[in-house]
């Protein structure tokens, strides 16, 4: 079983960075691939990025290519999204899953954290 735990998130004006981080409970957490989900009011949940169990592989929507980047340190069982010139379109719920692949649906990821908000003001 798998934990996990979003922080990281805020308000920032637009152009701004921000890096969330997913820490994780479980001696497991180095065998699952981890996804970046968003969630805006009155929007279904969607992809953001993902990374392989290695950290070698990553996958973006096309939304956030060039802007995002997700990284993991196995070591301190942690995910991280760097956000970098933020948009108000960015502004959303975000959330990391584990699962045992990088998958665009959110039914392809086993475990999921709580979310933590990202507010990109104009």
């Amino acid at each position: 079983q798998v934990q996990l735990v979003e922080s990281g998130g805020g308000t920032v004006q637009a152009g701004g960075s921000l890096r969330l981080s997913c820490a994780a409970t479980g001696r497991t957490f180095s065998t699952y691939a981890m996804g970046w989900f968003r969630q805006a009011p009155g929007k279904e949940r969607e992809f953001v990025a993902g990374i392989t169990s290695s950290g070698i592989s990553t996958d973006y929507a096309d939304s956030v290519k060039d802007r995002f980047t997700s990284s993991r340190d196995n070591a301190k069982n942690t995910v991280y999204l760097q956000m970098n010139s933020l948009k108000p379109e960015d502004t959303a719920v975000y959330f990391c899953a584990a699962g045992l692949g990088i998958r665009w649906s959110p039914r392809g990821y086993d475990y999921w954290g709580r979310g933590t908000q990202v507010t990109v003001s104009t």
